[in-house]
């Protein structure tokens, strides 16, 4: 069985920022017809009017083509901000403000589901990082999670995700942490779901040279994983590469693993990210690379 493929939109972000250029870029540039929409593209912070005005085009565009939105990530901006751990909880309500605009913003662009990271606590002084946030944290950010599962019912949106970060600032980071968050948040009024990302599970400098591995997501999280991020990395570092760089994640043996424990039907999206300043054809040239191998793999 063949598993969906698409493409996050990170790579585009200060590059192909409008519809109107990136939905061709997919369809016809990649031969992809499945993408992960990022918040770096929109801001769900900008006016009423002009987010309106956006998600029509986003319809229109995509409708026009064929191109399917799967759901939209909070991207790297956001994700710069300590959101819902922050150390001040009038941050955490800003954070948790940010999410409902950018559920209605989904909703309105015919986007289904939004995910992310959800936050981080602040470091100590002595850089000392502990095994868990606190039990306060925790229930705080549960408790944000249920209410925020109810504004994405209110909007329409049939999922939500979490994604797991490999820091042990950010909750959760471990497998065991995820399940426990999955049993919190199960009677949740829209259903919270996992994404797990490659460059995440195999960071070895958490998780130890023979411990970082995906099979132990994949086989812990089972069906409660909604989403699948693949990238290039060297397991040293969250890097983000496409797979015209040489790294430890292999396209083929990732499908066979993700297939392996039944999760064939679950979307995978390619998300890499670059140096604003590279030349956008070699970017272009990179990533219509890494779908073609990707495709092998997945499809």
């Amino acid at each position: 069985m063949a598993t969906p493929l698409g493409v996050n939109l990170s790579f585009c972000v200060k590059r192909w920022v409008t519809p109107a250029l990136w939905v061709p870029l997919v369809r016809e540039d990649l031969g992809l017809d499945l993408v992960q929409l990022s918040f770096d593209l929109v801001d769900p912070t900008w006016p009423d009017d002009l987010l309106d005005s956006l998600a029509d085009d986003i319809r229109k565009e995509t409708a026009a083509a064929g191109v399917r939105v799967h759901s939209a990530f909070v991207g790297l901006a956001h994700y710069t901000y300590n959101q819902m751990l922050h150390p001040n909880p009038r941050v955490r309500d800003v954070a948790d403000n940010w999410l409902r605009r950018a559920y209605r913003f989904a909703a309105q662009a015919g986007v289904a589901a939004v995910g992310g990271p959800l936050g981080a606590i602040a470091s100590r002084r002595d850089g000392r990082e502990a095994d868990s946030i606190s039990a306060a944290d925790s229930a705080d950010l549960v408790a944000r999670m249920l209410r925020l599962a109810e504004a994405a019912k209110h909007e329409g949106l049939a999922e939500l995700y979490v994604e797991p970060t490999p820091m042990r600032r950010e909750w959760p980071w471990t497998t065991a942490q995820a399940l426990t968050m999955a049993n919190d948040v199960a009677g949740a009024a829209t259903r919270w779901k996992f994404c797990v990302d490659w460059g995440h599970g195999v960071f070895e400098p958490l998780y130890g040279r023979y411990r970082a591995n995906m099979a132990d997501w994949f086989e812990a999280l089972g069906t409660t994983i909604g989403v699948v991020h693949i990238q290039q990395t060297d397991c040293q570092l969250d890097r983000h590469w496409d797979f015209t760089e040489l790294g430890c994640v292999d396209p083929k043996a990732a499908a066979a693993l993700q297939r392996a424990n039944g999760l064939e039907a679950v979307p995978v999206f390619l998300e890499a990210f670059y140096p604003f300043e590279r030349d956008d054809a070699s970017v272009l040239d990179a990533m219509k690379r890494s779908t073609a191998l990707l495709k092998t793999a997945f499809l």
